[in-house]
């Protein structure tokens, strides 16, 4: 006899709660092996394909492509433990597949179980039984509804057989009446609480044509007073009636969340808790400029701007290390780091990321260039795993790229500060005593106050430019 088993989306890490369905890799009566990537997922983080710990045959699928669960929603259903025959899965289940996953709530744990560990798992498996959780107004969702009622509800018959409901109600406090993850997405696009909705299929249920119903009614312009309020001669002088004013339609809603949620939460906090401040300087960037093209001149693997100003922050770092550093408040403490993991921004399709070239203070020009390489084609791909975007203790910005000569960064929180670069273009400049066309570059840099003051920020910039203008400074450090 086969074993109906649901998988949770598991915690996959980082202080996720939350993720969206992006593509499913399976479907219903498809057979599964034990770690087997079932749907692909995309969190605040990254892209992340999601391996299912049971073997056996899908039985059912929860949430529709672009629908977002909470950590411990159920995604699918796996029968184990048998043929998997569509015979036995029947026999398993009589009735409808919402049974099905409702048997599964007390399944015992199968030996189809892989114990892996993904981030969240428990390598000892789930619990043997688990407590049968039924909202009564769901009644009719897990039941097959009378043909009559069917027919006499307003809305297309369709939807009066949905797929199973456990994940449709698992992000509202109560029992909210919908099912298809189609209209709780429609509604929360919208900004409308389903709560406040009043349904017209059986026993209440939500249907798509009552969420947009009152979503028109939202947006609908103030309606006019009563006919008797209307009749009544209005006082001279009087201000024109409520009615007559044109209500502007309400503005798009676009949903904070996943990459674009993250940098707002991310900001935000840096902006709460930093006490940050900004210096810049204009530097000559002419001799680095230089040197770049006679390093590629000479053969072998071509060295990227971006390299050069990484290792000269590794080693302005290396003299100021109070930047390369956080801030423990809760045991007061400025907590120095060991070793440089240099964050850089990358923007993508999907939103600005910051990917992070771990022990950057190791590696020549020739490995930075290949890692920040590697890194930016992983973001444009939504191929970097959250071990890629974490870890970072000191951030460059080259927002140069935008065709932009300066900005005030903020701080990516947890860590001290920020090096930004514009773009480097022409500029009259003294050289030598006299007025001259050069390359010029304005850097900025914003640092946390507490972990030092203006003299260490004005230092570490200022060693940073004076590479800039002359990398044989870097020489004597080597």
């Amino acid at each position: 006899m086969a074993q109906v088993l649901e998988f949770k989306l598991p915690d996959l890490g980082e202080g996720l709660t939350e993720a969206e369905i992006v593509r499913w890799l399976v479907a219903v009566g498809d057979v599964v092996a034990i770690d087997q990537p079932v749907v692909e997922v995309e969190t605040a983080k990254a892209m992340v394909e999601v391996p299912c710990p049971y073997g056996g045959v899908v039985t059912a699928r929860y949430g529709e492509e672009g629908t977002e669960l909470p950590v411990g929603a159920p995604l699918l259903t796996v029968a184990v433990g048998g043929t998997g025959a569509p015979e036995e899965l029947a026999e398993a289940a009589p009735g409808a597949a919402p049974t099905v996953a409702e048997t599964a709530a007390e399944s015992a744990v199968s030996s189809e179980y892989s114990g892996n560990v993904l981030v969240g798992y428990g390598t000892a498996g789930p619990a043997a039984r688990r407590r049968r959780v039924r909202h009564e107004s769901h009644a009719v969702a897990k039941t097959p509804a009378p043909a009559p009622a069917v027919v006499a509800a307003p809305a297309p018959a369709a939807v009066a057989a949905p797929a199973p409901v456990a994940v449709a109600v698992s992000g509202h406090e109560g029992p909210v009446p919908v099912i298809s993850p189609l209209v709780r997405k429609l509604a929360r696009d919208r900004g409308l609480d389903l709560r406040e909705v009043r349904g017209s299929g059986p026993q209440g249920l939500i249907l798509r044509a009552d969420v947009e119903l009152a979503i028109a009614a939202l947006e609908r312009p103030v309606a006019a007073p009563t006919p008797a309020l209307a009749t009544a001669p209005a006082p001279a002088g009087a201000p024109a009636p409520a009615h007559s004013s044109v209500v502007a339609p309400a503005g798009e809603r676009v949903p904070l969340r996943g990459v674009r949620g993250a940098v707002a939460d991310k900001l935000s906090r840096s902006r709460t808790e930093i006490p940050d401040a900004t210096c810049w300087v204009d530097a000559d960037a002419t001799e680095l400029m230089a040197a770049r093209a006679a390093m590629n001149a000479a053969g072998g693997p071509k060295i990227s701007l971006l390299a050069l100003l990484a290792r000269i922050c590794v080693h302005a770092l290396a003299r100021f290390p109070e930047l390369n550093s956080t801030v423990d408040m809760a045991a007061r403490e400025i907590v120095r780091l060991p070793a440089v993991h240099l964050g850089f921004a990358a923007q993508t399709p999907r939103g600005l990321v910051v990917p992070v070239v771990k022990d950057a203070g190791t590696r020549t020009a020739e490995s930075l260039t290949a890692e920040f390489a590697r890194l930016t084609e992983a973001a444009r791909e939504s191929a970097l795993t959250p071990a890629d975007l974490t870890g970072g203790t000191f951030t460059l910005n080259n927002y140069g790229v935008f065709g932009v000569d300066g900005s005030t960064p903020i701080i990516n929180h947890p860590e001290a500060a920020m090096l930004g670069v514009g773009r480097i273009i022409p500029k009259p400049w003294v050289h030598q005593g006299e007025l001259a066309v050069r390359q010029v570059v304005q850097l900025s840099l914003t640092f946390d106050h507490r972990v030092c003051d203006g003299g260490t920020a004005g230092g570490f910039l200022r060693y940073v430019a004076d590479c800039v203008e002359q990398p044989a400074v870097l020489l004597r450090t080597l």
